[in-house]
């Protein structure tokens, strides 16, 4: 077990070539660079730095988080940038602030506990205001140059959830949350900041956002009941709340806010998806300009330099860019929002790939990143998916136990196997011929089908196991294949027989299982952390290797040449392994959730993960010296 630690420790980093993904639920997260050639996102425990028209992208990483990241500001210069993560109760929150011409970390600031809540940078770079979460709740004046804490305080008796500092001053900023809105005096030669707490008469309100006048004079804060407060900075008073509650514009409460350049305007988004432009005139104060709606709740929004559109980033991962004069808008980036289940290439073709998750399937190319196509099927979860080897199908197993093929080029249903198995499918393979499916079911049975141009008929129902089947693998001449459940037993099925041929037995549940390309030998992994080589023809274990220190490992990939495999799991970290050395030489850090499956390519070029949290993570295979 120590050689096995010492040799996961010593491993060297995997490169990442891309990631398709974007945390739509980090409120704010969603950053234009003043360039406007680049925006800034966070996906998982990685930050995002993606050119908008090369489309190429570049990762903080290194010295960077280890927990998904929480929030992100942007100086106004746009030279640093500071990201804030979630980390466990009691534990240190740190924030990083990135130079965003190396792209290399500044400064780690370690002093909040649990969680950063939000983050901003006053307007002349000097200073950086940090937030901490709801079991710290307290507000932190940093040095930026220095890198060291000024002052601090508690943010207010109740929660904070959002801070801000004034457009043309230093010296003053503005907290805001449960039942207070706060403007604070900082005093740089006493180290201290001071609150004064702004009165709201019979206003009784959860702030979840900030937007600062351009001369000062007003606070203008968005509220979980979908109005917008109108506060006087010198006095302290609330003036006027908008818009009409008989409108009920904003449902589900206003979750981001923007004024425009001119601070005619102020660009509101909500729970429910909208966006509307409010004007900020006297006489016509929050009245509404116009309105759009989006999938999902409103998490970003972000004006460009001229002023002229604005991208806006949802909860359901898509990302738009809306002009402001006319809210034309176009989706200029989506992904999935929820926890991937299955991943696939198509047999000796490397350019595209199938992702299942939620009530969908979607196609991407892989050099672009790009979605090429989506299959919907609503209310219904996708639980595994697969090219047949023709690569004319894509093969899909879902939640209300049916199997439905569809094709590739349009999305059209091919046809839709009902009753394939009680309570959901949840692991699909083709043989090489194309004629024959083998399905395994949350019920335990696996079940080989017949397929023919005009019909699909099951030829034989297997039921040994006692738990789900978690992943099958067919071996290329298709005469057998060998299923693995949770109920800790693999099972090599003969298929031209359909009886059990041999049985796999230990103490763990059965995640993953292949075959290795000689059809020698079997890898299996699973909740035990181990990784188990057996023998094909008597089932017996040859080797068992130590795959993780920390957590279940839940997926396996192999090269077509069967020299290296890859291993992910509950430790968030993808591993590539020497099949015969059984030595880990290369780690990929970035997921923030558990993996779920893994997958390399055809041209054994590339690795491809996918997690629990939605994101999409594409890794260069490394070349590994007496392997090759």
């Amino acid at each position: 077990m120590e050689d096995s630690k010492e040799e996961m420790v010593s491993s060297s980093s995997l490169e990442l070539q891309g990631v398709i993904g974007f945390n739509g639920a980090v409120r704010n997260g969603l950053i234009l660079h003043p360039g406007d050639q680049h925006i800034i996102y966070p996906l998982g425990s990685t930050i995002v730095v993606k050119h908008l028209t090369e489309n190429t992208q570049t990762f903080l990483q290194k010295g960077g988080h280890d927990l998904s990241v929480s929030c992100l500001t942007l100086s106004a210069s746009g030279k640093y940038l500071a990201s804030g993560q979630h980390t466990h109760m009691g534990f240190v929150a740190p924030i990083i602030i990135w130079d965003l011409e190396t792209y290399e970390p500044v400064h780690r600031l370690e002093l909040h506990k649990g969680n950063i809540q939000d983050l901003a940078f006053s307007h002349d770079e000097k200073y950086l205001v940090s937030l901490g979460g709801r079991d710290d709740n307290k507000i932190v004046v940093w040095d930026v140059e220095e890198g060291e804490a000024i002052c601090g305080s508690p943010a207010s008796n109740d929660n904070g959830l959002t801070v801000a500092w004034m457009n043309n001053t230093s010296t003053q900023l503005v907290s805001a949350g449960n039942y207070h809105v706060r403007v604070w005096d900082f005093d740089l030669a006493t180290r201290k900041i001071r609150p004064h707490d702004c009165q709201l008469g019979q206003m009784k309100r959860f702030t979840n956002t900030v937007t600062v006048c351009n001369n000062d004079e007003n606070l203008y804060c968005g509220t979980e009941t979908g109005d917008v407060l109108q506060v006087n900075v010198a006095s302290k008073l609330f003036r006027k709340s908008g818009p009409n509650k008989k409108a009920r514009l904003f449902q589900n409460g206003i979750t981001s806010m923007t004024k425009t350049h001119d601070g005619k305007y102020l660009i509101v988004g909500a729970g429910d998806g909208t966006v509307a432009l409010l004007s900020l005139a006297e006489d016509d104060l929050f009245k509404k300009v116009r309105t759009v709606k989006f999938d999902g709740s409103i998490s970003s929004l972000a004006l460009n330099a001229s002023g002229d559109h604005f991208f806006v980033g949802t909860t359901a991962c898509n990302i738009y860019l809306v002009c402001v004069n006319d809210f034309d808008f176009e989706l200029r980036n989506t992904c999935h929002s929820s926890h991937i289940n299955g991943i696939a290439f198509p047999r000796g073709y490397s350019e595209l790939f199938a992702t299942c998750a939620a009530n969908d399937i979607r196609v991407w190319h892989s050099k672009t990143r790009n979605e090429l196509l989506r299959i919907q099927v609503p209310n219904l979860d996708c639980l595994c998916v697969t090219f047949s080897p023709d690569g004319k199908a894509i093969m899909s197993g879902w939640s209300d136990g049916k199997i439905r093929a569809f094709k590739p080029q349009t999305g059209k249903l091919m046809f839709c196997i009902n009753d394939a198995h009680r309570d959901g499918v949840t692991a699909l393979e083709c043989t090489q011929d194309c004629r024959r499916l083998v399905s395994g079911g949350e019920d335990g049975q696996v079940r080989i089908w017949q397929l023919d141009r005009s019909s699909q008929k099951m030829i034989a129902s297997l039921k040994e196991h006692k738990g789900r089947v978690s992943s099958l693998a067919v071996n290329p001449s298709g005469t057998e294949c060998v299923s693995a459940s949770v109920d800790g037993s693999c099972i090599i099925w003969n298929l031209e027989k359909f009886v059990r041929q041999n049985c796999l037995f230990a103490n763990t549940k059965f995640m993953d299982v292949l075959y290795h390309p000689d059809t020698s030998q079997l890898l299996t992994t699973g909740t035990d952390r181990k990784l188990t080589y057996w023998d094909v023809v008597d089932g017996n274990p040859i080797r068992i290797l130590d795959g993780s220190t920390t957590d279940k490992l839940t997926c396996l990939g192999i090269t077509e040449d069967g020299t290296k495999f890859v291993t992910g799991g509950g430790d968030k970290l993808v591993q590539v392994w020497g099949y015969d050395e059984g030595y880990c030489y290369y780690t990929g850090y970035g997921h923030s959730g558990e993996i779920v499956r893994t997958a390399v390519s055809p041209d054994q070029e590339t690795i491809i993960s996918v997690g629990s949290e939605g994101a999409i993570f594409l890794w260069a295979m490394p070349e590994i010296e007496g392997l090759e």
